[in-house]
């Protein structure tokens, strides 16, 4: 992806008689933005931001991470958005701090799941997902868990349902 911030044209540097020219690049088929076959196709930042998340389902688990050696649930969602220039906090709990509340029946692509998990449910939330599809039915979600890694899951399930404490909308 090209991405042009400036149309001012430049001085050539002294002694220098060669002009150059940039052309600009075309899409490829292979690129997944390509509306070509279907231009009136609009891909939003919500598509870029959780197709760029679901390139790391089946990474392992690992505290802490943010690459595709390893990732923890907050490291793929800010991994995620910053890769489109959006920076949030790195912690689930701190995450959950920002952006706009909104209600379950409000949910949309992109916007993010939070839970408290685990046997004691602590009172701070710890583990956050990204929401990737919503349905009349059901909501999915793609997260880092412990003993699968990166992966989607549907806020039906019994486990996730329960677990569930709010959603945020940061775009």
């Amino acid at each position: 992806m090209t991405c042009y911030t400036s149309c001012k044209s430049t001085k050539r540097a002294k002694g220098s008689k060669s002009k150059t020219s940039k052309t600009i690049p075309e899409y490829s088929e292979s690129d997944p933005y390509n509306n070509a076959s279907n231009p009136l196709k609009v891909f939003t930042l919500q598509d870029r931001i959780t197709d760029y998340a679901k390139t790391f389902v089946g990474v392992k688990y690992k505290w802490g991470g943010t690459t595709k050696s390893g990732m923890d649930c907050s490291g793929l969602v800010f991994e995620s958005f910053r890769e489109h220039r959006i920076f949030l906090p790195r912690i689930s709990r701190d995450m959950a701090k920002k952006g706009l509340r909104i209600d379950r029946s409000q949910v949309e692509k992109g916007d993010l799941l939070f839970f408290k998990t685990g046997k004691s449910r602590r009172q701070a939330i710890n583990h956050v997902g990204l929401v990737v599809e919503v349905s009349q039915s059901d909501i999915a979600f793609i997260h880092s868990t412990t003993k699968k890694g990166v992966m989607i899951s549907r806020l039906s399930d019994h486990y996730w349902y329960s677990a569930f404490i709010e959603a945020r909308r940061y775009l």
